[in-house]
């Protein structure tokens, strides 16, 4: 597969981790990872921010190793906060979890289905 990151350098840059568009050729697979919650296999929920988001990013990880791809795949996120004040600690955590990757990327401050659960992570992958 062929992927390419593009910033316009007329419009807004990317303020870390991401790009402002990726195109992507020559590929065989697409997958769409709904929405990843913070609890585990067990519905066990963490204790705050920090844990529920790096447990939302295992529970993408192991929904792209099911379909036999990797977080080197993914192309396009999405971000559900439910409140603002996580954006740092989340700006954080994604960049432990995807490196040197820049997908798209968006990040949406919303309620979220479970009052308890302080974030949601949807990915695009493509392979």
């Amino acid at each position: 597969m062929k992927r390419d990151a593009f910033n316009a350098k007329n419009a807004p840059q990317p303020r870390g981790g991401y790009a402002q568009a990726v195109r992507i050729e020559d590929f065989s697979r697409v997958l769409f990872v709904s929405g990843q919650i913070p609890a585990d296999s067990d519905d066990v929920l963490p204790t705050g921010f920090e844990a529920q988001a790096r447990q939302v990013w295992l529970n993408v990880d192991a929904q792209l190793k099911a379909a036999g791809m990797s977080k080197a795949d993914i192309v396009k996120v999405t971000m559900y906060l439910s409140d603002r004040h996580h954006t740092m600690a989340n700006r954080e955590i994604r960049a432990e979890y995807l490196g040197a990757l820049a997908p798209a990327m968006t990040v949406i401050i919303a309620g979220i289905f479970d009052e308890s659960w302080l974030l949601e992570v949807e990915v695009v992958a493509a392979q």
